[in-house]
């Protein structure tokens, strides 16, 4: 029996873009009694072509999951007219800059998915804006006037959910059928004073008046007021 292993690594495709493997096969096998000259490098280029179609459906970012699943594809006792191969091992790595590739790649992904969780979190819930304030901060480390002015906002914020939020939502449906920003403005006005009417003269308990610039025009945005 003969042991062959690789000179130097051999590239295996992935499933990552840009990355790929290098394998270093260590393979047990024995000649046929009429084994042809350059019957070592065929056995080698018999069990790297075994790896190619498994390799290529694997992502690198698991390299032992992958190390393990090519291993498992590859040819053990098998005959053919110029030698026996009895098995064959692989050892997957990744070249220095396939991995900091990878490593940049891993971290460009984990800030989109904390970009889209606080998208998600702090659009759809902005009270807590004032919380992700508030854990960036070791206790005593802000002032008083800032501690006092992050709940003013936290109260702004509940405020302008139950009662701004919605209001806005039907102004921009509203002012969507007007040109001129003044009659968008109007729009405003008017759903304000049937509010006010509605609960005989003055705005719901809980609502804070809103700032002027509450009024802007639609087309400026649609930011929370």
């Amino acid at each position: 029996m003969r042991t062959t292993s690789c000179s130097r690594p051999r590239l295996l495709p992935t499933a990552t873009d840009g990355i790929s493997f290098e394998a270093i096969y260590t393979i047990n096998w024995r000649p046929r009694q009429r084994s042809q000259p350059g019957v070592e490098e065929a056995v080698r280029t018999h069990v790297h072509t075994s790896a190619l179609d498994t390799a290529a459906c694997l992502p690198a970012t698991d390299l032992l999951a992958a190390q393990d699943a090519v291993n498992a594809a590859l040819p053990h006792s098998c005959r053919t007219a110029h030698y026996r191969l009895i098995s064959a091992r692989a050892v997957l790595q990744l070249p220095p800059d396939a991995q900091d590739f990878l490593q940049q790649q891993q971290a460009d992904g984990h800030r989109v998915r904390r970009l889209r969780f606080l998208k998600t979190h702090l659009y759809d819930h902005p009270g807590l804006v004032v919380l992700d304030r508030l854990e960036h901060h070791p206790p005593g480390v802000l002032s008083d006037d800032h501690v006092a002015e992050l709940q003013r906002l936290a109260r702004l914020i509940t405020s302008c959910d139950r009662w701004w939020s919605p209001l806005m939502q039907q102004w921009e449906q509203l002012g969507d059928g007007f040109s001129d920003t003044e009659k968008q403005q109007q729009a405003m006005l008017a759903l304000l004073d049937s509010l006010k009417i509605l609960n005989g003269g003055s705005l719901p308990a809980g609502a804070i008046t809103p700032e002027p610039d509450a009024f802007a025009p639609a087309t400026q945005g649609k930011a929370h007021p």
